[in-house]
């Protein structure tokens, strides 16, 4: 009986045992000379295991799938002060599902006070759950320990490089992540893909490992993994174990000096650093009940990003992509991708319809033009006119749509706030959002008060309002934190309201915004219409306003017009280096000019979006567009392309 127990333990890192059952029932036992708290937690089992004397702000280890194997390192930071716990996922190989119960526990174990940033520990198929869970939650780890970690799955258990694997534990791992094998084989969210993120939040890595380890070869999973971390900037050690005996073909073997685990961990993980609750900078004004009640009834959804670089960059939006499909696994879900670089809400106004609108009913709407209604010069009222455009037009298009603005930080808002003032544009934006009871994510804010506690720099860690990977992070953990409160607080017995659509803030606000077909236009004279416009001039552009028809003057005295109905009537034009003005006139009456040259027109042919009137009666009226003679003086020419016609009614 002993020796079938000795081969037992020695095979645990990769056949599974079951370390206590399932029973949820509160118990208490002894773990190497410490006391341990088993309970129940969403139907499985857990432990804590507690200090003699707790260390102030209770940091703790968190062990992955092996918690009896090699102690040694935990039970000496159990005598330091540290806590150790556990939540049984196993066999689930670091999967989406568990995931799902990670975020769950962890959540749980800092609403019992226990630190933000924890300890992760990972022994064999362990590695797969702590470098998954960190990478969705870099901000959260203070350090990782991985003893052998499968870091690829496709080596252990898939045995489709150089290790013989593990069909049976294949299977399993196929199942749990709902792959066929071909879907396995080209997963690219490996442990060891996509380290950049955790790289840039500065989480420290340790491996120990067996030289011959031929069960997870080192040369398919340590190597490559740390390898890819440290040229992403992260900090990675890696400790051979070569003393004693080396068991399972390489893969067990003693650790020679569990103190050094054990500082490594302390050092990382205390003292303990207070992080602010995004919570304080998120307002929940009507939830997300309608999305969820859409996402888990009926389960699809269409999700929609709308804004400028900081949205159309991978990043933060990629996150929240994954954690939508992970927390929502049975709904199938599309997602658009409405962000262009240099837009803010006029241009979103105007760009909703056929950019947005025209995919189909929208049912969570994620918004944001904080940044670039300032840089592109946008005054108060245009501001106001461009989000309430695009907020309102969205209820209407559906009363059920759940609606997220978020504002991003720049340099000059960071000063604004930490002067006690707050931007107008943020200003402007909670007006219609408080109008329309719109739930919104001060980043801005947020970034602010993150940097006066002392969290991050800006200068070396967000860097600039394109944030870097950790400023991306930043956003992603704030917004996905909203999203967790939001959606773990509705009632089973919720059912889908239609939000209320109050009186217009401004009545000229762009709500009825759209485009208008360039051809539309009757040329009087020399204007052109250009089928596929490029720039011809080696000067970049926008692609998403690149290859598409485009309405082209190019010499003084050249003359169109345009019969609309609204009360509204702008441009569309892409405001390169040879942009130049405009004279124009609504319905016979004087005519007025608009110099179309931007701040950035010399180095890029620009999307830019001018409203030339915009509180018109609502009916039919003619406008003539004719080139003036006149130009900006840094500008090289004569040049308007008109991309599109902007109508607001």
């Amino acid at each position: 009986m002993k020796s079938i127990l000795i081969a037992l333990i020695g095979l645990m890192p990769i056949f599974s045992m079951a370390f206590g059952s399932e029973n949820t029932k509160d118990t208490t036992d002894n773990w190497h000379g410490f006391e341990r708290n088993h309970f129940g937690f969403n139907g499985r089992n857990a432990w804590v295991v507690k200090p003699s004397k707790p260390l102030e702000g209770k940091p703790w280890v968190w062990r992955a799938h092996f918690p009896e194997w090699h102690t040694d390192a935990d039970s000496i930071l159990l005598s330091r002060g540290f806590h150790v716990a556990y939540v049984n996922t196993n066999d689930m190989f670091g999967a989406p599902a568990a995931m799902q119960i990670w975020n769950a526990f962890h959540a749980y174990m800092v609403s019992k006070g226990f630190a933000e940033r924890v300890a992760l520990e990972g022994v064999s198929r362990g590695g797969l759950y702590v470098y998954n869970w960190a990478k969705r939650n870099p901000l959260k780890v203070a350090c990782i320990y991985a003893e052998a970690p499968v870091a690829d799955f496709k080596s252990w258990p898939g045995g489709k490089l150089n290790s013989k694997g593990s069909p049976s534990d294949w299977q399993a791992l196929l199942k749990q992540y709902g792959f066929t094998e071909a879907q396995a084989l080209a997963y690219k969210d490996n442990p060891i893909d996509n380290l950049e993120g955790l790289a840039a939040c500065g989480v420290p890595v340790l491996h120990s490992i067996g030289l011959n380890d031929k069960i997870v070869p080192n040369a398919e999973n340590s190597f490559p993994l740390v390898n890819s971390y440290i040229k992403a900037g992260g900090t990675a050690t890696v400790m051979p174990m070569t003393r004693g005996p080396q068991n399972l073909e390489g893969h067990h073997f003693p650790i020679e000096r569990p103190s050094v685990i054990a500082d490594f961990i302390s050092s990382n993980a205390y003292p303990v650093k207070s992080i602010l609750d995004p919570a304080q900078f998120h307002v929940a004004r009507t939830g997300l009940t309608n999305s969820f009640i859409q996402f888990t009834k009926e389960k699809t959804g269409r999700v929609a990003f709308m804004g400028g670089s900081i949205t159309e960059n991978p990043g933060w939006r990629n996150k929240v992509t994954q954690y939508l499909t992970e927390r929502f696994p049975e709904t199938k879900f599309e997602f658009i991708d409405a962000g262009i670089a240099s837009t803010g809400s006029t241009p979103g106004a105007f760009r909703l319809a056929a950019e947005v609108l025209s995919k189909g009913k929208i049912d969570l709407f994620f918004e944001e033009a904080a940044v670039n209604d300032r840089t592109n010069g946008f005054q108060n009222q245009a501001q106001v006119r461009g989000m309430e455009g695009i907020v309102r037009h969205m209820r209407v298009s559906n009363p059920l749509v759940d609606i997220v603005m978020m504002h991003c930080v720049d340099p000059e808002k960071i000063a604004e706030y930490t002067a006690g003032k707050i931007p107008n544009e943020i200003i402007n934006h909670e007006l219609v959002a408080s109008q329309y009871k719109a739930n919104t994510i001060n980043w801005s804010k947020e970034v602010t008060a993150r940097i006066a506690a002392g969290e991050f720099s800006w200068k070396e860690d967000f860097r600039d309002l394109h944030p870097s990977k950790f400023g991306q992070e930043v956003y992603a953990r704030s917004l996905i934190s909203y999203l967790n409160n939001a959606y773990g607080n509705i009632s089973s017995e919720a059912f889908p309201t239609n939000h209320l659509l109050p009186t217009p803030i401004d009545k000229f606000s762009y709500f009825e915004g759209n485009y208008v077909d360039v051809k539309k236009a009757t040329i009087v004279n020399k204007w052109s219409i250009d089928e596929k416009w490029v720039p011809k001039d080696g000067v970049g552009g926008r692609k998403q306003y690149m290859n598409r028809p485009a309405l082209i003057a190019t010499e003084a005295g050249a003359e169109m017009e345009l019969i609309f109905s609204g009360k509204a009537i702008g441009i569309c034009i892409a405001s390169g280096p040879d942009a130049g003005v405009i004279e124009y006139s609504i319905d016979g009456k004087p005519f007025k000019k608009k110099d179309l040259y931007s701040q950035w027109s010399g180095v890029l042919h620009l999307p830019w979006y001018i409203v030339l009137e915009e509180e018109l009666k609502n009916k039919q009226h003619t406008i003539r567009i004719r080139m003036s003679a006149d130009k900006n003086e840094k500008s090289k020419g004569n040049a308007c392309r008109i991309l599109h016609f902007l109508v607001n009614g």
